[in-house]
């Protein structure tokens, strides 16, 4: 499918959808692993060893069902800090573009979840599973759906390359030791929380700058795929140059990424001018929803 067409057919889906085909996705899935803890607190011990064993975790070769049960406890334990902005059509409508260009990339098949989280900082985290969430300050950056559709993109990039994951079981190899690593954990057991943390500390761990660089790759690729201006994450990126370092709510952002500079010039030496012939990708400047505060 050429790029014109794919810039039909967003066109044709985005505003097809209605409000019931796209749930609050991200709140009524870490709503039921709060309701499964509540009903496993209260079972018997024959049935609790039963769920156990249904809902463990196998980090050594974890298969996709263990990737969304972590990426659940790390996005639930991340929301528990910074909850959901109470704002259910900006939520749907970012579930409506993530999961759009979503669908262009080697995992389509996740069940992909995306919310806007309360905060100021100027950041997005991404869990193992297909969680993705992006902060209200860094939400307000953004001047168009393509720089929505880059900054998801890059998010998507990291899970679709498993480097939240990766660096989860490096970290449990470390502390943990090799023979645990044979093991499926329990969610109830303490080594779960021990491993993941607040969630936040998971999803903000400094990757490797590679992975970070890979990420930004992906997600020009995916948005282009998509249909819109494959230049809207440089778009974004540039924007987040012009924040002072001193500004306090690009810290963490800066602590844990290569500086945006670097950045647009790893993307502009892997790009070079493959994009120079790519004229009609779509910015949507007007379809970007507006936040209410």
């Amino acid at each position: 499918m050429n790029k014109h067409n794919y810039s039909l057919l967003l066109a044709v889906l985005l505003a097809s959808l209605s409000a019931s085909t796209w749930a609050f996705d991200l709140g009524k899935a870490l709503k039921g692993a709060v309701e499964q803890n509540q009903q496993d607190a209260t079972s018997n011990s024959a049935s609790q060893a039963a769920n156990d064993q249904s809902t463990a975790i196998n980090l050594k070769k974890p298969s996709q069902e263990d990737e969304i049960k972590l990426g659940r406890e790390i996005a639930g334990n991340l929301l528990g800090a910074a909850p959901l902005v109470k704002d259910e059509a900006l939520q749907k409508y970012v579930n409506q573009v993530g999961r759009w260009v979503a669908t262009q990339s080697e995992r389509p098949d996740l069940p992909w979840h995306f919310g806007v989280i309360e905060s100021n900082d100027i950041n997005a985290f991404s869990a193992p599973g297909g969680y993705v969430l992006i902060t209200k300050g860094l939400y307000r950056k953004l001047a168009s759906e393509a720089d929505l559709a880059g900054v998801l993109g890059h998010e998507i990039g990291h899970i679709v390359k498993k480097h939240q994951l990766k660096v989860i079981q490096k970290q449990q190899l470390l502390n943990l030791g090799a023979g645990l690593l044979g093991s499926s954990l329990g969610k109830d057991n303490n080594t779960v929380q021990k491993l993941i943390g607040s969630g936040a500390e998971i999803c903000a761990r400094s990757l490797d700058k590679d992975a970070e660089f890979e990420a930004d790759r992906i997600g020009v690729i995916l948005a282009g795929r998509a249909g819109y201006d494959p230049y809207g994450l440089p778009t974004v990126l540039q924007e987040i140059g012009h924040v002072s370092k001193e500004d306090s709510s690009v810290a963490l952002l800066f602590k844990t990424h290569p500086s945006p500079d670097d950045r647009m010039a790893k993307l502009g030496d892997a790009i070079g001018n493959r994009l120079d012939k790519v004229t009609d990708g779509k910015t949507l400047e007007a379809r970007l929803y507006k936040l209410k505060d």
